[in-house]
């Protein structure tokens, strides 16, 4: 049974950190500036590790072009755009912890741990707030069991605003539609999302005229859940301003909402949605967390009974289970690329203006020491970031340094992220951003 509790103070606490400034509709499609850089960013997060050997070609351990190479099976359906694609290996997160995850630190670069509050904000969350404006500046989702979805629809493990300000993820794609579209929408989820919005009224009214004889650390929490409801509200009514304009994006509600066979079935309606957000405009930062930054997750829709912990234990390589996996995952990425290409915009399309981010929250696999990172970049931003080539590095720079670099490509003036001398003395073998990374 969905604990309305848990529903409502993650949609506070969650909402009310992603969530700007108000915008007029006119800016709901923030045009592209002429200085280059990306004008939005997906970061697609994969639990219990990316095994190099699963996204590397064949025989290729040093720097080389991917012109004529043949992709690996695991990522397959890349091979029509690896003339887009970027594979890194040798960057390292020892720093992190990660073990089972690094949770928070993973996209922030610090040390992270289960039940840990984050200590910093993440890359992702910085690089919501200097990217073009849109109306939810940046958008979480996470994949997991149908079980865990259902019971826990918002969870919070790998996006952060602030230290100790976690970003939820949405992980039930009936609330995130009601909250999205459910104000050009017709029938029962019109219905739903006017009890949903009457009630969030309500909760506002009632919680800012308390709560002032609270302690000061309570206060300051309590506030924040206040906020959180104001934000919620303040987003319902902007998305009403622009329903015209969403009608065009909003995806269509089948059964796979309301009666899923499988937990896939709820993924692809999640990520129908991450996509129409950032198509509409609704968003420019997208976060995809499959397995939700945890251990746990399952495909039982590709015909993977296992699940959960037991999936970190088997090797990767070769593996048919991993290799559904990871395809699985390679398609999401090229449904991205193809809905963002479909859209134009400025002297080309969206696909143009974006950089895709694929990594792991587990460094290169489960119980891992964070020795080795993988990543892989889609997107070249206008000539701005290398694509078509494997990059191999000598596993002396962080993940750090990759997020520095992507945040200078936006115009910040950044040498290190999340990351002071004294600790870059002993993680970090040189300064500023992967230069690699660059063109």
């Amino acid at each position: 049974m969905l604990n309305r509790r848990n529903l409502l103070q993650g949609m506070a606490a969650g909402v009310g950190a992603a969530f700007g400034a108000s915008l007029v509709p006119e800016r709901l499609l923030a045009a592209p500036s002429g200085n280059g850089g990306p004008k939005r960013i997906v970061f697609f997060m994969q639990n219990q590790g990316f095994d190099p050997k699963t996204c590397i070609p064949e025989g290729m351990t040093s720097n080389s072009s991917l012109a004529k190479a043949k992709l690996p099976e695991p990522i397959e359906p890349l091979e029509p755009y690896k003339e887009r694609l970027h594979i890194i290996n040798g960057l390292h997160g020892t720093h992190t912890s990660p073990s089972h995850s690094a949770f928070f630190g993973a996209l922030g670069g610090y040390r992270g741990g289960d039940g840990v509050p984050p200590s910093a904000s993440t890359v992702d969350y910085e690089l919501s707030k200097v990217l073009p404006q849109t109306l939810l500046p940046h958008l979480c989702i996470g994949m997991d069991s149908i079980e865990n979805m259902t019971t826990k629809p918002t969870v919070a493990n790998l996006s952060a605003s602030a230290a100790g300000q976690p970003i939820f993820m949405h992980s039930n794609p009936n609330h995130l539609y009601q909250m999205l579209y459910g104000g050009i929408s017709t029938g029962d989820i019109r219905m739903q999302h006017e009890a949903r919005s009457n009630v969030l009224n309500q909760l506002e009214k009632l919680t800012a005229a308390k709560g002032h004889s609270l302690p000061t650390a309570d206060q300051q929490r309590y506030d924040q859940y206040v906020q959180g409801f104001r934000d919620v509200n303040g987003l319902r009514d902007r998305l009403d301003t622009v329903s015209d304009h969403l009608r065009k994006f909003a995806p269509k509600v089948d059964e796979g909402y309301t009666k899923p066979e499988f937990e896939t079935d709820w993924h692809d309606r999640l990520l129908d949605l991450g996509i129409s957000a950032l198509t509409s405009g609704i968003t420019n930062t997208l976060t995809i967390g499959s397995g939700r930054g945890e251990i746990f997750g399952a495909w039982k829709g590709l015909g993977i009974p296992e699940q959960g912990h037991n999936l970190g234990h088997m090797k990767q390589p070769d593996n048919p289970i991993w290799i559904k996996i990871r395809q699985y995952n390679s398609r999401m990425l090229v449904r991205i690329m193809e809905a963002l290409e479909s859209v134009p915009e400025g002297s080309g399309t969206m696909m143009d203006n974006t950089l895709i981010v694929y990594t792991s929250n587990n460094a290169d696999s489960q119980h891992t020491s964070g020795a080795n990172w993988p990543v892989m970049l889609l997107g070249d931003c206008g000539g701005i970031f290398k694509t078509g080539c494997f990059t191999q590095l000598d596993g002396k720079r962080p993940i750090n340094a990759l997020y520095t670099a992507i945040l200078r490509t936006v115009g910040q003036n950044v040498d290190r992220f999340n990351m002071t001398e004294q600790l870059a003395k002993k993680f970090d073998a040189a300064s500023g951003p992967l230069r690699e990374v660059l063109v």
